[in-house]
């Protein structure tokens, strides 16, 4: 395995997990130990094969494992407000903004799917690869989450996060 090119796949890897999890730290430590687990497991890698997509399989695998485990109660190390990129115009940072809440409200399959293919440019292929599903399955949750992402953006959705107790 070829370092430069592992260095080379960081940004994306960086924007894939900014975009999946919205938080800056969160997004880097998530980055962090993507990189450390494909050091450790360098041999696994087969020569040949698609090294983007085998990083992305890396990080969806520990983001699931991350899903899996209970929460921990944190507290951020800084009292800091994110600072967005400057946007030309004040509605442009708008609607980035309700963008990444739309994109956050997605199930977290259809997003990982929608992200990969519109922010990281992958193919199906490469994201069938890399989250371990079927093409056919990266196409119908690409479809599910668009429509999902379309209504939520054009407010005929809003998804209600409480549950009804009875």
């Amino acid at each position: 395995m070829d370092s430069h090119a592992i260095l080379g796949e960081i940004p994306r890897l960086r924007r894939y997990a900014r975009a999946m999890l919205g938080d800056r730290a969160a997004a880097d430590d998530l980055v962090q130990d993507t990189l450390e687990r494909a050091w450790t497991r360098f041999a696994q890698w087969r020569v040949g094969s698609d090294l983007r997509a085998w990083l992305f399989g890396i990080m969806h695998n520990l983001r699931v494992d991350q899903l899996r485990r209970p929460a921990l109660a944190t507290a951020p190390l800084d009292d800091y407000e994110e600072q967005w990129a400057t946007r030309p115009t004040q509605s442009d940072q708008l609607e980035v903004m309700d963008l990444a809440s739309a994109l956050s409200q997605l199930p977290e399959e259809q997003r990982a799917v929608v992200l990969l293919v519109a922010l990281e440019d992958m193919s199906y292929a490469e994201v069938a690869d890399a989250l371990g599903i079927p093409v056919g399955t990266v196409m119908s949750r690409l479809a599910r989450g668009r429509e999902r992402l379309r209504l939520i953006m054009a407010g005929q959705l809003s998804v209600n996060h409480l549950r009804v107790v009875r």
